[in-house]
C-alpha cells in the first residue's frame, strides 16, 4: 500500500479488504475519522486531501487489529456515541446499543424536564443512562450503581466529562440503596439478559470483548431480573415505575414475573425500532402507595 495517498483512496482500500474479512465497513469511516482528527463535516470535505504516513500507518494496524481479532472499533478509539454525546468505554463497560437510547427517549419524554425525582439506573457500566437521564432533568436525583468497581471507574469519568451530578453506589442492583434506606421513584435498567446457552451464536466482537457479566444471566437471561424484583420488596417504598430493556423473547415471561412477585404494578411492553418487544414499563397501581417489609 503506497503512503501518499488522498483520504478517499485510503478508504477504498479499508472497505475492500473489511468486505473480504466479513467486517462491517463502517468501521473505516470511524477510524479514519478518529485519526484525523476530524469533524464529520471536515472528514467529509476533505475526502481528496493526502493523508499524512503516520496516520496511514496507524489506521492500518487498527484496520487489522479490527479484522484479526475482532476487537471492537469503539475499544480501539477509546470511546463511542450515546444519545448524542461521547462517552469513553472500554473492556469493563458494554458498548451502548441504539435499543438502550430508546429506552432513555422513553423516559426522557414521559417526565417532565424539571421533575425532582429520584432515577436510579441499576448495572450503570459505562453511566450513559444515568448521565444522559441527569442532563435532562436537571433538579433530578440520579443515582447509579453497579458491582464492578472497574465499571464505575469508567462512569465516574463520563459523569465528570459530562459535568453531571451522580450518586455512584458499588453492589449488586439495588442492594447498596435497600443498606442505604434510599429510596428511589423510577427504576431504570438494562441487566445482563442474554441466555449462557446463546453464546456461540455471538459475534466475536461481542462475546470476546464486552464484560460477559453485563450481558449473560442463568435462568435463560432472567434471573437479573428476579434479583432486582425480590430486591423491590425490601425497599421502604415500591418505586412508581421500572423500565427494563429486555430481550425480544422476554416479555411474556417477564410479565408473568411481575403477576408473581410485584403484583401491584401494571405492565406494558414496548416494541424498539425494528418492531421487536425491548422494554418492559411497570406502573404502580394507584391504590397502592407503599408496603412494609
Amino acid at each position: 500500500m503506497e503512503y501518499n495517498m488522498k483520504q478517499i483512496e485510503v478508504l477504498n482500500w479499508a472497505f475492500s479488504i473489511l468486505k473480504e474479512n466479513n467486517r462491517e465497513e463502517q468501521i473505516a469511516n470511524i477510524l479514519m475519522q478518529h485519526h484525523l482528527n476530524y469533524t464529520q463535516a471536515e472528514f467529509y470535505m476533505n475526502m481528496r486531501e493526502t493523508v499524512q504516513p503516520e496516520i496511514i500507518t496507524k489506521f492500518k494496524q487498527d484496520i487489522f487489529s479490527h479484522i484479526n481479532t475482532g476487537k471492537p472499533v469503539q475499544h480501539l478509539i477509546g470511546y463511542d456515541y450515546f444519545y448524542g454525546e461521547k462517552f469513553i468505554v472500554n473492556e469493563h463497560t458494554l458498548i451502548p446499543r441504539q435499543e438502550t437510547e430508546e429506552l432513555v427517549d422513553l423516559i426522557i419524554n414521559t417526565y417532565p424536564q424539571d421533575s425532582n425525582l429520584t432515577f436510579v439506573d441499576l448495572g450503570t457500566g459505562s453511566g450513559v443512562i444515568a448521565i444522559t437521564l441527569a442532563k435532562h432533568f436537571k433538579h433530578a436525583q440520579i443515582i447509579a450503581s453497579d458491582i464492578s468497581n472497574h465499571a464505575l471507574a469508567v462512569a465516574k469519568k463520563n459523569a465528570k466529562l459530562h459535568e453531571t451530578n451522580i450518586q455512584f453506589l458499588n453492589g449488586d442492583f439495588l442492594q447498596p440503596l435497600i443498606k442505604s434506606q434510599l429510596n428511589p421513584n423510577v427504576i431504570v435498567s438494562n441487566p445482563p439478559y442474554i441466555d449462557y446457552a446463546d453464546l456461540s451464536s455471538l459475534s466475536d466482537t461481542v462475546k470476546d470483548f464486552d464484560p460477559h457479566k453485563a450481558l449473560f444471566a442463568k435462568n435463560k437471561g432472567l434471573a437479573a431480573y428476579e434479583t432486582i424484583m425480590r430486591q423491590i420488596t425490601k425497599l421502604a417504598k415500591y418505586p412508581q415505575a421500572i423500565y427494563f430493556e429486555i430481550g425480544h423473547t422476554q416479555a411474556a415471561t417477564l410479565t408473568d414475573m411481575y403477576k408473581k412477585l410485584l403484583p401491584n404494578y401494571q405492565i406494558k411492553i414496548k416494541k424498539d425500532i425494528n418492531a421487536k418487544d425491548r422494554i418492559i414499563i411497570a406502573k404502580l397501581k394507584k391504590e397502592v402507595k407503599n408496603h412494609k417489609n
